[in-house]
């Protein structure tokens, strides 16, 4: 029997498919590129290290982890109301990361195959990875009676079309900043297991490793191809990017704060510690980082935040349709200008850190 506390707010598709969440500019996005110009590119010069990437990918380090164990097979009915709500929302948001992940790989994968063996064999074993997390995710979800129907999600979502240089700056924050997520959960898990309400947290340190190591693998392709890194265009670019992530992440983890209150986790204290990490990361690979540790960069960040809440709030409002146009209006207006503010907050020359430390 299925109690009614377990799928609160969520449309079905059918008994136990849940309708995948509304598409926003905050949603995990699918992405696809030019395959063409990808199988074109010269990596000759840095083709030992994306060997020696792909050498591990082979290994499959992962390949016995994703398993459950006893712990799963139990009842979860004890998290209920908000709580169980955030946290099938947490699981969903991640299962469709992952998936977009594994689609994107997969295809490059097969439309690279006897063009360029070498990145072909490394996005076809990234696939598998992404495939596995995407897969743990969904059974997850279905212990709380819902799952994604994948092959409807495929079909169902808008593609968005990046430039090959733009997924390998899109997909190495993505790798990058997943790392950071997982591990800092663990790290801070592992001393408060009080606080671990659910067993896939257990598997999250090993798990950041695949993320590690697909990042990884991008580092190796953007210094393949010195274009990508090396002009004043990359500069603008890097900068959009680190941005784009960050804050698309700092709003969608305050306006879902409560989850990370129920494993004993600050939202905002979170979020500024991966982007800190993350900010850091690239920096070894970027030739600019952001300066996060401005009190200016967070200021601006937490105005969006209150124009989302009321944006949320005209939403859910009984307004005509028509009317909340103009009510959301200013809202979306400043969020823009902190968009652009935030944007032009003099970033960091990492090439400079760069050259001190070698």
């Amino acid at each position: 029997m299925v109690d009614s506390l377990q799928k609160p707010g969520f449309e079905e598709i059918r008994p136990g498919i849940k309708v995948p969440a509304k598409e926003t500019l905050l949603t995990p996005r699918f992405y696809t590129t030019d395959f063409d110009e990808m199988a074109r590119m010269d990596i000759s010069v840095n083709e030992d290290e994306l060997q020696a990437i792909l050498e591990e990918f082979r290994a499959d380090y992962n390949r016995h982890h994703f398993v459950r164990d006893a712990e799963f097979e139990q009842s979860w009915e004890h998290i209920d109301g908000e709580t169980r709500q955030l946290f099938v929302e947490f699981l969903e948001r991640s299962c469709t990361a992952e998936f977009s992940g594994f689609l994107l790989y997969k295809e490059l994968g097969r439309r690279l195959k006897g063009k360029s063996p070498v990145l072909a064999e490394c996005f076809n074993l990234m696939s598998r990875d992404e495939a596995r997390h995407a897969g743990f995710l969904n059974k997850a979800m279905s212990d709380f009676n819902l799952s994604l129907d994948l092959g409807f999600l495929t079909k169902s979502r808008k593609y968005t079309f990046f430039k090959p240089k733009f997924i390998f700056y899109a997909t190495y924050l993505s790798e990058k900043i997943g790392y950071w997520r997982y591990i800092n959960i663990y790290r801070h898990l592992e001393k408060h297991p009080e606080d671990r309400i659910y067993p896939i947290f257990r598997f999250f340190e090993n798990w950041c490793q695949d993320e590690n190591r697909h990042g990884d693998f991008f580092d190796a392709i953007m210094q393949a191809q010195p274009q990508t890194l090396n002009d004043w265009k990359a500069r603008l670019w890097c900068r959009f990017f680190l941005l784009s992530v960050f804050a698309t992440m700092y709003l969608n983890d305050i306006q879902r704060q409560d989850f990370y209150a129920a494993i004993g986790l600050d939202a905002r204290e979170y979020d500024k510690d991966v982007i800190e990490k993350t900010n850091d990361t690239a920096g070894r690979v970027f030739p600019v980082m952001l300066d996060v540790n401005k009190p200016e960069f967070y200021q601006r960040l937490e105005i969006c935040v209150k124009n989302n809440e009321k944006l949320r709030a005209i939403a859910n409002s009984n307004t005509p349709k028509f009317l909340q146009i103009f009510q959301k209006l200013p809202y979306y207006v400043s969020n823009g200008w902190q968009a652009v503010k935030l944007y032009f907050i003099k970033p960091i020359d990492a090439t400079a850190i760069q050259g001190s430390i070698k």
